[in-house]
């Protein structure tokens, strides 16, 4: 039985023909050769964060202070990493997380496409974001069997809500991921001592432009005036959400509806008695609130408010330790977010597939040599505080 490990074996035994990896396994690497060869606005739009980036370093820094413990004289030569995740049954517990420039990532504009590819021929799926460089519609049919979910960015105005949600239904996606805290930017240094918001100069808006909601609200079509388009989804674009709106945002779908940005175990009671399928554990990353809480010292708390309801997590994530963390802590799924964002900008969809192999055969090679054969185990057995 093939296991994600064996990734190091195909590596090792390609170096005996003296073929080295095209990009570096690990993040460290891969952030230096993106730093070198990304274009400087896209750059400091995926690597950039709020404030001083407090918060985003913390959440990476803060998987430290979490360690599992490892049990010895246990069979892991077979290993199961498979999930079942809202009735789909899925390869393997991580996710790419929804990245509003994917778009602007490759040279051609397309890098939504060359990640749903990726997402196709791993099994790993793709949350979709509302901003990008084409349809949701192009997204869907581009990946493949794999499951997908479309994140909403919920607009100001309720049909063009409504219509977003309809059409993501009908491409296929299996479920829709409302982000809650992002009804405006955060403070961003890196991106405003540049005067540089890439929305505002017309990349990832597709799935507005050719929404017939949002073109019903033009005065003229966005062929024909670009910029007046531009200037009405930024009156558009965030809807400010409260409990109030959640029967609305559950009356929207059949499909699994989840919420992104539960931080505190009382919002994901409340969530989930609204009628939310599932709970993610995200403080996006640290990109839109500085001095906060490290999203994994979060989790444990919001896991266990949360019941049987699916939780699932990014922030931080950038090593396959992280991702077996997080599992052992209980979350659902795990979502990869820079990580797989700097594959795309060095390699289109085979950086891509090579970040997520790298990550998935590090976290199965670490739950091998610490005694934990499945998922299972792993939670059973747990982190400690370090």
């Amino acid at each position: 039985m093939p296991h994600f490990g064996d990734y190091q074996n195909e590596i090792y035994l390609s170096g005996l023909s003296n073929l080295l990896p095209k990009l570096p396994v690990d993040f460290k690497l891969l952030e230096q050769r993106a730093e070198a060869s990304m274009p400087a606005s896209v750059l400091s739009y995926v690597q950039g964060g709020c404030g001083d980036e407090f918060t985003q370093r913390h959440n990476a820094e803060a998987f430290n202070h979490w360690g599992l413990v490892p049990r010895m004289m246990v069979d892991c030569t077979t290993r199961d990493l498979s999930i079942e995740l809202f009735g789909l049954k899925l390869p393997c517990p991580i996710f790419l997380s929804p990245i509003g420039v994917l778009g602007i990532c490759t040279p051609d504009g397309h890098g939504d496409l060359d990640v749903a590819k990726a997402s196709a021929r791993t099994g790993v799926p793709m949350i979709a974001s509302t901003l990008s460089n084409d349809p949701i519609e192009t997204v869907a049919k581009n990946l493949g069997d794999t499951p997908g979910f479309f994140q909403l960015y919920t607009p100001k105005d309720k049909k063009l809500a409504e219509s977003l949600v309809y059409r993501a239904e009908a491409a296929g996606f299996k479920g829709i991921v409302v982000t809650l805290d992002t009804w405006l930017t955060g403070w961003r240094p890196r991106d405003l001592n540049s005067a540089n918001f890439p929305q505002l100069r017309g990349h990832v808006l597709q799935n507005y432009f050719t929404d017939p909601c949002f073109r019903a609200l033009l005065a003229k079509t966005p062929e024909e005036d670009p910029s007046g388009a531009i200037m009405q989804w930024a009156e558009t674009f965030g809807k400010v959400l409260t409990w109030a709106d959640l029967p609305w945002l559950r009356s929207l779908t059949k499909l699994p509806l989840i919420l992104k940005g539960i931080c505190h175990p009382d919002d994901a009671r409340r969530s989930i008695d609204g009628g939310a399928d599932g709970i993610f554990c995200s403080n996006h990353g640290g990109r839109q609130a500085n001095g906060g809480v490290a999203a994994i010292d979060m989790l444990p708390a919001i896991v266990e408010a949360s019941g049987s309801i699916p939780v699932l997590f990014d922030s931080g994530v950038r090593h396959g330790s992280d991702i077996v963390k997080a599992l052992a802590m209980g979350a659902s799924a795990v979502g990869v977010g820079r990580p797989y964002a700097y594959g795309l900008a060095l390699d289109g969809t085979d950086g891509v597939i090579h970040v997520l192999r790298s990550l998935l055969a590090e976290a199965d090679l670490l739950m091998a040599v610490d005694g934990f054969p499945t998922l299972a185990a792993l939670r059973q057995g747990g982190v400690v505080r370090l």
